[in-house]
């Protein structure tokens, strides 16, 4: 993997980045579509979040889904995908040629628990 500068960005603009524990209550495939799951997650503020995430190649019966727990991005401005809202941003990883993986807390680490 080649090391590019153009790619960095300053530990200030990192520092920015909310990461933090969400738990998945409901996903579901977005119609019309090859790629996007909506999520249902809790991240303890009260009421679950939106996310439109493109894992569904990943995930054919998006019901194995719920009651993972997952790190999300939650601080990312809302965005409409396919005309939903999405509000955060899935971790994961490979795709392709390479395993596919969530990136996943330890079972007892609590939704809303945040990165530091």
């Amino acid at each position: 993997m080649e090391n590019n500068n153009e790619n960095k960005i300053s530990y200030d603009e990192f520092k920015k980045v909310e990461v933090t524990v969400g738990k998945i209550l409901s996903a579901e495939k977005i119609p019309d579509t090859d790629k996007l799951l909506k999520l249902s997650v809790d991240f303890a503020e009260g009421a679950p979040r939106q996310i439109v995430s493109g894992i569904s190649a990943y995930f054919p019966d998006p019901a194995v889904l719920v009651g993972k727990k997952a790190m999300f991005v939650t601080n990312l401005a809302p965005r409409m995908i396919k005309d939903f809202e999405s509000n955060g941003m899935l971790f994961a990883v490979g795709g392709g040629d390479i395993p596919f993986s969530l990136l996943e807390p330890a079972s007892d680490v609590p939704e809303g628990t945040k990165a530091v």
